[in-house]
């Protein structure tokens, strides 16, 4: 029986480093048809994370957001179209129904980026999508998922997907392997995607916790990352604040697979395989993703890397043990 490991349970071992200083490593990835992002980042199509706000906001940073597709195709058409010309914005559409119109309405308004999403990408409908919105679409980039395989992977490519979201379950409002028994764990996906001789953009979606986990995704091979709760609790997330009875202030944070959500944008639950909660509030975004950009670059640095490719060529690997696992935690005793 083949051994999946996920992000705790390794480590990056330290190499010699001749980098002075964080400012000489570049987080810049080409991802083809004009697509370039200055920083790995990508926001997830969730609407609880990715709308209007995130997208600009997170665009003038360097990275990527995908508006979500759970509105009609105006509403989605006029966030894309309130970013201007300049911002890099991703529009999500669905394997069914108007897809093809959705995916045209939005590039219309100023997306680059149509993202085929769906929980079970390696699926007939992903393959009918894709070759549908090429036939209409012949120069998007487009963005397909999810998968779990390096058959899943290089189907999608083969189909014509430039990149591809990397991971089932492990999410941090996913239950899709608790209720389906199915998934592998997220930096094996990621390894095993790597693999591939195809030219698909690898992006690690899923489990991701902190910039250590963006760095070891980054190493396996991943070219970027989608996050979702990492960004969702921040000033440009959809959302009110609101405060708990102890005084802590939240912000919603919902899987799309969640019963709330569902209900919500089509009025009834098929299979439940997520859940609706809060995530403490984080502030401006600004601030958060600066704070995960200094984490990337210093691990890069402590690889000797000055460049994502370079640390994918140099990285060494260590697996830990659970007592490890727990002394790389800050685990001082406050008395």
């Amino acid at each position: 029986m083949q051994k999946g490991l996920t992000y705790d349970d390794v480590l990056l071992v330290p190499q010699y480093s001749d980098i002075e200083s964080r400012s000489e490593v570049s987080l810049a990835t080409d991802f083809s048809r004009g697509v370039e992002l200055g920083l790995p980042i990508i926001a997830s199509p969730m609407d609880t994370v990715s709308e209007a706000d995130m997208a600009g906001s997170l665009g003038e940073l360097g990275g990527l957001s995908i508006i979500h597709r759970y509105n009609s195709i105006e509403e989605q058409s006029a966030m894309i179209a309130s970013l201007g010309e300049n911002t890099l914005v991703g529009a999500a559409v669905g394997v069914s129904g108007d897809f093809a119109d959705r995916a045209t309405s939005a590039v219309a308004a100023g997306a680059k980026v149509i993202c085929i999403d769906v929980a079970h990408g390696h699926h007939i409908l992903m393959k009918k999508a894709i070759e549908k919105i090429r036939e209409v679409l012949p120069n998007i980039h487009i963005m397909a998922g999810n998968v779990a395989t390096l058959e899943g992977f290089n189907d999608l490519a083969d189909w014509g997907a430039d990149s591809i979201r990397c991971n089932i379950g492990g999410g941090s409002i996913c239950t899709t392997r608790v209720q389906t028994g199915h998934g592998v764990p997220g930096l094996e996906t990621i390894l095993q995607c790597a693999k591939s001789d195809r030219n698909a953009k690898i992006i690690a979606d899923g489990g991701i916790k902190n910039s250590g986990d963006i760095v070891k995704a980054l190493a396996a091979g991943a070219d970027a990352v989608m996050l979702g709760s990492l960004l969702a609790g921040t000033d440009c997330s959809p959302g009110t604040i609101f405060k708990t009875e102890s005084g802590e202030l939240r912000k919603t944070y919902r899987g799309m697979a969640s019963a709330a959500a569902q209900k919500d944008w089509r009025g009834r639950v098929a299979s439940c395989e997520g859940v609706s909660s809060s995530v403490p509030y984080r502030g401006k975004l600004a601030d958060v993703v600066k704070e995960l950009e200094r984490g990337i670059r210093s691990g890069l640095s402590y690889s000797g890397a000055r460049s994502v490719k370079e640390l994918q060529a140099k990285s060494q690997w260590l697996q830990q043990s659970n007592a490890s696992t727990t002394e790389s935690s800050a685990h001082i005793r406050l008395r």
